[in-house]
């Protein structure tokens, strides 16, 4: 298992740098074979279409919890995989038949700012798309079960082959003339090869014990009462991450959601980056709490304060490059001329993330002990507020108006409720957490001048300047967080890394 965590870690981030290095390559390209219009069109329906993942109703996420206390016993085991199972295929179903009966409806859902000829093609992406989450439901459960038998090497590589197999075929399709409806189509397709897949891992790899006899009907609402408040974590990432999509179709229309796309599409990478390691820690959180009962805040602090510094770094570097040189990629590089707001959109999506991102694994914790109702209670306040700022900011200003709302109402929750609850309701010593992160600020002192030297001296005239300077700030950043920030675990950690693939 020791093995697992390390090479899961490992190849989460290798999946992490190709699937982002895709994306960044695959994206721009994308994004103008589309157009402006109906690039808007597809990232609206996906983000309207996604809130059906909301029938998951929160069980995925509770699997791995019920799995660690199950797991000793091979009957109760096999009842509570039946009774996931039963519960995602009906779920699934419900899902299917509440979005076909939604696209007859693309006006009422999508706004009135679309011309008939979107709404018609939005129809056909939302029938596609609804089929996609469909099977993504029953999915996802079979990829929780991987998850939680700490599999991790062939889930991060089925991931990973996902992730390029999806760009190799979609690329030469719109260099062909096909647009957005084909790339459903093609999602549709490897999502369902990726779950045939993983029930073939479970069934005859893993060989999960599975009975549709003796279902625990006092499991089942314990589990119903314990997902459903992750199910209201569900409705506010909706909220807070597609929300303004759908807000921007009545207020705006397809391009403004464009741009609100493209910022979006960066906040999803800083996300990616946070959650590649702290998801791998889940069944270790678990076990954690199950074995040492009320004894589990040093192990917890720990644990918090040694992912939250690889994490704080790692964001750091990333968000110093970005402000420094994310202007000049949007427009230049990466979507073109007309997305000159994407960048300042991105900044207020990003930003305020930053200190939920470096605690993440604090929501593992949280479900964990059974303590995350407050979490769930307080951000769906939050999430409420987030529509009500952002209307009429987005009817003002657009995207970036759209994107003002969202992190004026994640700066009160992330950054000062949740860090009062870590440290009052859950034990974890989050002034321990802060004096860990703190201890880093030497390591970016000379990045940070070298950013101030280059926005007011350097004048990206061509890419070979641009991508010089990048480099640069890459290796400088690298160099001196690993001297003056990085302790003597995080130092040797690199080296231990190539060590242990030398040996696989």
């Amino acid at each position: 298992m020791k093995n697992q965590l390390k090479a899961g870690v490992i190849l989460s981030y290798i999946s992490t740098v190709i699937t982002i290095a895709i994306q960044l390559i695959y994206m721009p390209v994308m994004i103008r074979l589309l157009g402006k219009s109906e690039y808007g069109l597809y990232s609206l329906v996906s983000s309207v279409v996604s809130y059906l993942s909301l029938f998951s109703l929160g069980f995925t996420g509770a699997y791995v919890r019920f799995f660690a206390k199950s797991c000793n016993n091979k009957e109760k085991l096999a009842s509570l995989n039946g009774m996931f199972l039963t519960l995602f295929s009906i779920l699934a179903a419900l899902a299917t038949i509440c979005g076909f009966i939604l696209s007859f409806f693309p006006e009422q859902i999508f706004g009135s700012k679309l011309s008939d000829l979107e709404l018609a093609k939005a129809r056909i992406l939302m029938i596609i798309l609804v089929i996609n989450i469909a099977i993504s439901l029953i999915s996802g459960m079979f990829d929780s079960v991987i998850g939680a038998y700490e599999q991790f090497i062939f889930q991060r590589i089925a991931g990973l082959i996902s992730s390029i197999v999806n760009p190799f075929i979609c690329l030469p399709l719109l260099l062909l003339g096909h647009g957005s409806v084909m790339l459903v189509v093609v999602t549709t397709l490897i999502t369902f090869v990726r779950f045939v897949v993983n029930v073939w891992f479970c069934i005859y790899k893993i060989k999960i014990p599975v009975s549709f006899h003796g279902f625990q009907w006092s499991l089942l609402k314990e589990i119903t009462v314990f997902s459903s408040f992750l199910l209201i974590n569900m409705i506010i990432d909706q909220i807070n991450w597609n929300v303004d999509k759908l807000i921007l179709g009545h207020t705006s229309g397809t391009e403004e959601i464009a741009v609100y796309g493209v910022a979006s599409q960066f906040n999803s990478l800083f996300m990616t980056f946070s959650t590649t390691i702290s998801s791998v820690y889940s069944p270790r959180v678990n076990r954690i709490a199950v074995q040492k009962g009320k004894d589990y805040q040093t192990e917890f602090t720990e644990l918090m304060a040694k992912i939250g510094r690889i994490q704080w770094l790692i964001l750091g570097l990333l968000t110093g490059g970005f402000i420094v040189f994310g202007q000049y990629f949007i427009v230049h590089i990466y979507a073109g001329e007309g997305y000159e707001d994407a960048y300042t959109a991105a900044l207020y999506l990003v930003i305020p993330i930053l200190i939920p991102l470096i605690q993440n694994i604090g929501i593992e914790m949280q479900r964990a002990l059974n303590k995350h109702q407050f979490r769930s209670i307080i951000y769906l306040v939050i999430a409420i507020s987030n529509v009500g700022i952002s209307i009429p900011l987005a009817g003002k200003w657009g995207a970036i108006g759209a994107a003002m709302g969202t992190a004026l109402s994640l700066l009160i929750g992330n950054g000062l409720i949740m860090n009062i609850f870590y440290h009052k309701v859950l034990h974890i010593n989050m002034k321990y957490f802060w004096k860990e992160i703190l201890k880093t600020w030497k390591g970016f002192m000379i990045p940070a001048i070298l950013a101030v030297f280059i926005t007011w001296f350097v004048d990206f005239k061509n890419i070979k300047i641009f991508l010089i300077s990048v480099v640069a700030f890459i290796v400088v950043y690298c160099v001196s967080i690993f001297i003056f920030s990085c302790n003597e675990e995080e130092k040797n950690l690199l080296p231990g890394m190539i060590r242990r693939k030398r040996k696989w």
